[in-house]
């Protein structure tokens, strides 16, 4: 697994979404923030989350999906319920996925960080083969950027934002992590 100079995982398929911009001149990518979704909610293996990320969603599919027009959202990474990992936006670039953010003290989370979406909910726990996916994209990630801390949404958005949510395995992650140490 490697991040090549453009910004992409040699491992990934690579899905553009329009959904991004450049980072500030001169900013360092310190954070990496864990995310969970799944569209319809609560139901994996569809489309819904890449015609979200890439502004083809269609509001009559699903009632849910009438609240989410006009969303312009995306983040770099999104690993599916099988490990298998699609990335959106360049690790260089913006990615649209933190919205109002704040990370010890620091705002606009989206300038300083890369977004890696679970295909999952806060109500279902997450598979085997995403903790280890995810574990083998943060290793890799952290080895080519000066990543300092991993945060939930809900970290960086208290009271706005509840995921990676309650089945979020901390401790597995951190033990596929294994003796790599990160401020989790």
């Amino acid at each position: 697994m490697h991040i090549d100079a453009a910004g992409l995982l040699d491992t990934a398929q690579f899905i553009t979404s329009p959904n991004c911009d450049e980072r500030p001149i001169g900013t360092d990518i310190s954070l990496l923030v864990i995310h969970n979704i799944s569209l319809p909610p609560n139901e994996f293996g569809g489309n819904g989350v890449i015609e979200l990320f890439t502004n083809q969603i269609d509001p009559q599919a699903h009632p849910y999906y009438q609240s989410l027009q006009g969303l312009k959202v995306s983040a770099h990474f999104f690993i599916r319920r099988d490990g298998t990992a699609i990335q959106f936006v360049s690790c260089n670039d913006r990615a649209w996925h933190a919205g109002v953010s704040s990370w010890q003290g620091k705002d606009r989370c989206n300038d300083y960080s890369i977004g890696i979406e679970l295909e999952g909910s806060d109500t279902t726990p997450f598979t085997d083969a995403q903790y280890a996916a995810l574990a083998a994209l943060t290793q890799c990630l952290c080895a080519h950027y000066p990543i300092k801390d991993i945060a939930g949404h809900s970290d960086i958005a208290p009271g706005r934002k509840t995921d990676p949510g309650p089945y979020f395995d901390l401790k597995k992650y951190k033990l596929d992590l294994g003796d790599k140490k990160y401020e989790v």
